[in-house]
């Protein structure tokens, strides 16, 4: 087995650590307990069985065998992912900073790319062409800054955020595993974002994401991040759940207005209500930015009454409850890591993805007029940003244009733009 070098851990102890994290009902807040408590993972994992034993009144948890460790470890290799501990130098610095902050995860790419200052953008997989428009724009303004883009790799937005900024650099966040990235059309995505930036993911290297899986990896979107600006947002949105870790993490949250007569501007215009910064340009997340440098924003932009009574996204043990009263800095009541209520079904990011999105080479085929329709809105956009977004010919998009226009479906405007007619609805 190699030796560990400063800050990192031999192979042995990423043996024991990958047994630890991966045991049944074991997460950050566990993990951190059975560490401070035994002084390291081969210890604890010794010690776990009967301690589970005793506290979950005989109950037996299932414990992450040697195998599997080393079979995930040669899985990683196979597609270059390393992992990172918390005392890593490579593990992203910001992220460390959240208390939910993942003890162990699996980066592959340019690995320096996670210690410059992130700025998540997320949004609508559904997403208007005028959404798609500004998300690039401001996408490649930020990274001008030196500002590495975060997103989770979802059709819409994400993937535009994230091809925007792929000679820069920029973070994409999985759901799942390495070997299992979503969606599956994004599978080239990835080969270019690993070129130039970076893919992280605390789950298993073999991990099929299930739905409750999106929002926890939401919290890493976050907290990899300065600051999560929303664009394009429906109620009860992923996206929203992104911006409530962001607040909770202590960190900006900006929305970019839209129309109130589009539902995928809803989510949006509510944050903004509730206090969110308002995003209507670059600038206007670069100068907040600049001022707040050192002193985050603690303002709180939910209702924390909102919060009682729902499921964390982690399972975890208590393992010391009641055992012998020592303290524990975690020993504190679970930090509850719970979507906006209501809280969305079990496969609901799964499902919300599983319609092909235009904006990528990846996606399914789909025919010109509805790829046309679904990215127009109340807002009108540039004819020929809809034809760079939409991926199809400049005379595929006239020729639905025309038929949209006969319909009565469309409104035209000057300097060559086009919107959904006003008393059209999606």
């Amino acid at each position: 087995m190699t030796e560990a070098s400063p800050g990192r851990l031999s192979e042995e102890q990423l043996v024991d650590w990958l047994r630890l994290i991966r045991s049944e009902n074991v997460g950050p807040r566990t993990f951190r307990q059975l560490i401070n408590r035994f002084g390291g993972a081969g210890a604890a994992l010794d010690a776990l069985p009967s301690l589970a034993a005793r506290s979950l009144r005989g109950r037996v948890i299932r414990i992450a065998t040697r195998e599997e460790a080393l079979r995930e470890i040669e899985s990683a290799r196979a597609l270059g992912v390393r992992f990172a501990t918390t005392g890593d130098p490579d593990y992203p610095s910001l992220l460390r900073e959240i208390a939910d902050a993942p003890p162990l995860i699996a980066m592959r790419g340019v690995s320096w790319t996670a210690q410059r200052d992130g700025v998540a953008i997320v949004g609508s997989r559904n997403a208007s062409a005028a959404g798609l428009a500004f998300a690039e724009r401001l996408a490649r303004s930020l990274a001008l800054e030196n500002y590495v883009i975060v997103s989770g790799l979802a059709r819409g937005i994400d993937a535009v955020a994230h091809r925007a900024t792929l000679e820069t650099g920029t973070i994409a966040v999985l759901a799942g595993g390495h070997a299992r990235p979503y969606p599956a059309e994004h599978a080239r995505l990835v080969e270019e974002i690993a070129e130039r930036g970076l893919i992280v993911s605390e789950m298993p290297i073999e991990w099929e994401p299930r739905g409750r899986d999106f929002p926890r990896r939401n919290r890493i979107i976050s907290g990899l991040s300065r600051a999560t600006i929303v664009v394009e947002a429906a109620r009860r949105s992923g996206s929203l759940i992104t911006a409530r870790f962001a607040n909770e993490q202590g960190r900006e949250v900006f929305a970019v207005p839209g129309s109130p007569l589009d539902l995928r501007a809803e989510g949006v215009n509510d944050l903004i209500r509730q206090g969110a910064t308002l995003c209507a340009r670059p600038e206007d997340v670069i100068s907040v930015l600049a001022e707040n440098a050192g002193t985050p924003p603690r303002k709180n932009l939910f209702d924390d009454d909102s919060l009682e009574g729902q499921d964390t996204l982690i399972d975890e043990l208590d393992l010391f409850a009641g055992l012998d009263g020592a303290a524990f800095e975690e020993r504190a009541a679970p930090k509850r890591f719970s979507p906006p209520s209501p809280p969305p079904s079990p496969a609901a990011d799964c499902v919300a993805d599983l319609d092909a999105r235009p904006g990528g080479d990846e996606s399914p085929q789909r025919d010109a007029h509805e790829v046309v329709l679904s990215l127009l809105g109340p807002a009108p956009i540039a004819i020929d940003d809809l034809i760079r977004v939409a991926g199809l010919t400049a005379r595929e998009v006239q020729g639905v244009l025309v038929e949209l226009d006969i319909e009565g479906r469309v409104q035209r405007h000057g300097a060559s733009s086009v919107s959904l007619a006003i008393n059209y609805k999606l």
